[in-house]
């Protein structure tokens, strides 16, 4: 129907026609409504001439639908369905919530979230799940496209529309197996130079923050390994001699199976800040609201924890 028509139409008679197609009586819809029979019969004859349909047939045993009453009954019940859940303040639930969370990190943040992350679920939010996706080129289009609930990650800038916070900063470390042949001396440059090194690169472009700060010296590493996952690269440094440059958080997570040991790198590294991302027009959806709130939570708890 056109939206020129819809101005002339008092929408309130949608709701008489439903419970008339439910009720099939004009005594039980106005019961229903609390209107009176006059009343409905009004609404009934309006309905007719608006829909160019009898709706509802007499018959032996009382009224019963035409064709065109079945066919709009559906339709009819979805819209007012859809107009009760716009108008209807419903605040989220945690405890009653079902479905998923979708975010979109790396195993890095997986690693150190998720466990406060789950244990934040399993109290408050026992019928959620949780889906953790993994970063891929169009990450700030996942949000625009609601393909995921929110993202964190090492994200400094972000486009208009996409909302920012602070989780926590974080800094790198050199990671090795215990008993490593270098542990037990200092660090220094010519030495991290002379090991063998793992890196990490999700992407396959561009730099590591290590390979940066060193050629600001002209100084190289080998790279030996090159891998797409951090906690992969902290399994093949824990059976090999070779080391990796990585953010403490994770290294304190894997320190803390007791067969690494972390040491400062031998050069200057920035520290960086992990943070959490989402877009703007959940910015006041109890649902979002909540979510973040348990992101941030877990993220203290995290850095509690490893502090």
């Amino acid at each position: 129907m056109r939206e020129v028509n819809l101005r002339r139409i008092d929408l309130n008679l949608l709701v008489v026609l439903e419970a008339l197609l439910e009720e099939r009586s004009v005594t039980r819809a106005a019961g229903r409504l609390g209107m009176s029979q006059p009343a409905v019969s009004r609404a009934l004859s309006r309905l007719r001439k608006l829909l160019g349909d009898v709706l509802l047939a007499e018959g032996p045993s009382g009224y019963t639908l035409t064709p065109r009453a079945q066919e709009i009954r559906p339709t009819l019940h979805t819209t007012l369905s859809g107009v009760e859940a716009m108008l209807e303040a419903n605040p989220f639930d945690p405890a009653t919530a079902t479905g998923q969370v979708r975010l979109l990190m790396l195993d890095l943040e997986t690693a150190v979230l998720g466990p406060h992350l789950l244990a934040r679920l399993a109290a408050e939010a026992p019928g959620l799940d949780l889906d953790i996706v993994s970063p891929g080129p169009a990450v700030f289009a996942a949000l625009e496209n609601d393909a995921v609930d929110a993202v964190v990650g090492v994200i400094d800038e972000a486009p208009t529309g996409i909302r920012r916070r602070r989780l926590y900063d974080d800094r790198f470390v050199t990671l090795m197996r215990a008993g490593h042949p270098a542990a037990s001396r200092k660090l220094d440059l010519d030495g991290y130079l002379a090991l063998g090194h793992i890196v990490v690169s999700v992407t396959g472009v561009g730099s590591a923050p290590v390979d940066i700060a060193l050629a600001r010296q002209n100084r190289r590493r080998r790279i030996r390994v090159r891998v797409p996952s951090f906690l992969a690269a902290v399994e093949i440094a824990a059976r090999s001699d070779l080391i990796m440059t990585l953010p403490e958080s994770l290294a304190q997570t894997a320190a803390g199976m007791g067969r690494f040991i972390a040491l400062p790198p031998p050069l200057d590294l920035d520290s960086f800040t992990m943070s959490l991302l989402w877009h703007t027009r959940h910015q006041d959806e109890p649902r979002h609201l909540w979510l973040r709130r348990t992101i941030v939570d877990s993220a203290t708890a995290g850095d509690r924890q490893h502090g």
